[in-house]
């Protein structure tokens, strides 16, 4: 059985939150681009705010400004080259080969970065030219289950999360750590 150390991405290895700094990136880039979606996705977030919405849904409305962007690769790449200082010294301090990253973030936005950490990946399946979610966000319960997907029969020694959403993934670790910034604490079961 293989043992592997697994680790939320937002507000854990990257900090703040790289889809909304991605999506404040293109609106700085590329405010053409992001205009013709705004009203709607200003409408979208108030309206699951007021609990009238999900996740799934909201996450495609905000990223439904993708089409309009010219090349979608190149500002995924621009952005990791503005935004990459914001790994978490921590992390970098004792990644593994082995790791692996889940997270509810688009992958086509992680992929890059954790390829230039050499780690793998599981997020949210989007389609980077139409904003479309496959599946379900990766999220909750659903980071287990994508876990089990993409590695039937293995174990996680230790898991990282700045988030008690994510205690899913906490129960099914060996040791599980609650992250506050650069403090990591014994989770809070």
């Amino acid at each position: 059985m293989n043992a592997m150390n697994t680790y939320d991405f937002d507000k854990t290895v990257f900090y703040p939150d790289s889809s909304y700094c991605f999506y404040l990136y293109c609106l700085r880039h590329y405010p053409g681009a992001m205009m013709k979606t705004l009203p709607r996705s200003i409408v979208s977030g108030l309206r699951y705010a007021a609990g009238k919405g999900n996740t799934k849904a909201l996450k495609e409305q905000l990223f439904s400004f993708l089409p309009n962007l010219p090349d979608v690769d190149g500002a995924v790449k621009d952005f990791w080259e503005e935004n990459r200082q914001r790994l978490a010294k921590w992390y970098l301090r004792q990644k593994r080969s082995d790791d692996v990253i889940i997270s509810a973030s688009p992958e086509f936005l992680l992929r890059p970065i954790c390829d230039e950490l050499g780690v793998r990946l599981i997020g949210t399946r989007m389609d980077q030219h139409s904003g479309r979610i496959s599946g379900e966000n990766c999220h909750d319960k659903e980071k287990v289950r994508r876990f089990y997907e993409e590695f039937p029969g293995a174990c996680t020694e230790e898991f990282y999360s700045d988030s008690l959403s994510d205690t899913p993934m906490a129960e099914i670790a060996q040791r599980a750590y609650i992250v506050r910034k650069e403090k990591l604490s014994p989770w809070p079961f």
